[in-house]
């Protein structure tokens, strides 16, 4: 009763490039289907109405506000500075530079932060960031702030919401540069 089990004798593998020749694609069907729209999801915040998309691959975080040091002769719209961990960033608000008025109101507590370090910005913000799921960009840009349209580059609607895909570095480089001129 002690037989032995036979296996099958191992099997040679082929080599990469005979496998991929062996391989045939499925025949297409006649029909054609129409192309899957691709979607993305990023997140985005709102300023007066107007949505910004975070750009990709850019740190950012909300925070509990913390003192904010006024700067003399600025601005209304640059509250001042405060200190994150070490750093000063500069807090701007963008309803007010744009002039959006009091629609809406905003959380008081909190700051948008981007960027980290010696880059950091950071702004008032309607809202806590949330996703946007955008796809194919408009066509054309909606009307926007002189100081803002210069900074966007593309625009995406979801839910009857404007995303616009924005430069924020240039864009607030270009709002410091307006402040020392002054």
């Amino acid at each position: 009763m002690n037989e032995k089990a036979t296996s099958p004798p191992p099997r040679r593998w082929l080599k990469p490039s005979a496998a991929l020749n062996r391989f045939k694609p499925p025949p297409l069907s006649m029909q054609t289907t129409a192309p899957v729209e691709r979607k993305t999801t990023r997140y985005g915040f709102r300023v007066g109405g107007i949505c910004l998309l975070i750009r990709e691959n850019t740190t950012s975080e909300v925070i509990e506000q913390p003192p904010i040091f006024r700067l003399p002769n600025t601005p209304v719209w640059l509250l001042g500075l405060v200190n994150l961990r070490g750093n000063l960033v500069p807090v701007y608000d963008i309803k007010q530079l744009f002039d959006l008025g009091t629609g809406e109101v905003r959380d008081k507590n909190r700051l948008l932060v981007l960027d980290q370090g010696d880059k950091a910005v950071s702004m008032t913000i309607d809202s806590l960031p949330q996703p946007a799921s955008i796809s194919q960009p408009l066509s054309r840009l909606p009307p926007l702030p002189a100081e803002l349209l210069p900074h966007v580059t593309k625009a995406y609607a979801q839910d009857e919401l404007i995303w616009l895909e924005f430069d924020h570095h240039a864009f607030f480089q270009s709002l410091s540069e307006r402040i020392t001129m002054t």
